[in-house]
């Protein structure tokens, strides 16, 4: 997020999913310490081979929006800005998406909404394996598997005073905890990452 907000954004729409990444995992803080939430997805194998990532169905058989709704209730809502924010973020959990990527647009909608400020709406229109040298190729930050070194400030998070701080956490944990003063939080983030 520290990315989006300080940063022109073109959203890669084009490219082939790849498992492990933050297209359909965050992590929250809970009681019992950092926490997964994962989006089931239906995956595609055999003859099909690779898909395109706009194209990766969810997985709705398992009520995972009701479950990951809940965990976040649990998990958040004894912290300051859980209920200023909480009827913007329950909507996410309350329509059926059909595809990730469009529901990874509402939920990056509703967060630009909660920091008050405008969502890029520009989409690749193919994939391009080398972009233009004006453009800064941060695709890489959706990979979950190298974790990117940056500098966070702590802040006061629910459970910190079993666990610590917690860092690289969910935008939500941002939120809820830190509330208005968020959007401030992420612009003053010293960003390390080699192309964002």
């Amino acid at each position: 997020m520290a990315c989006l907000v300080r940063n022109e954004i073109i959203w890669e729409v084009e490219d082939n999913y790849q498992k492990q990444t933050y297209r359909n995992r965050c992590y929250i803080c809970t009681d019992q310490g950092k926490h997964l939430l994962s989006i089931p997805i239906k995956h595609v194998g055999g003859d099909q081979g690779r898909q395109k990532y706009k194209d990766v169905k969810l997985g709705n058989e398992y009520q995972w929006q009701r479950q990951h709704w809940r965990t976040l209730q649990t998990a958040y809502r004894t912290s300051p800005y859980f209920e200023y924010y909480e009827d913007d973020i329950a909507i996410l959990f309350e329509k059926k998406y059909d595809f990730l990527l469009d529901f990874n647009f509402k939920t990056i909608e509703v967060i630009h909404d909660c920091l008050q400020i405008t969502m890029p709406t520009e989409k690749s229109q193919s994939y391009q394996v080398q972009l233009p040298l004006n453009i800064r190729d941060a695709r890489l930050l959706v990979s979950s598997k190298k974790e990117q070194e940056f500098e966070q400030q702590t802040y006061v998070q629910v459970f910190g005073n079993r666990h610590g701080f917690i860092k690289n956490t969910s935008v939500l944990d941002l939120l809820f905890n830190e509330g208005t003063n968020a959007l401030s939080y992420l612009r003053d983030i010293n960003l390390k990452l080699t192309h964002a």
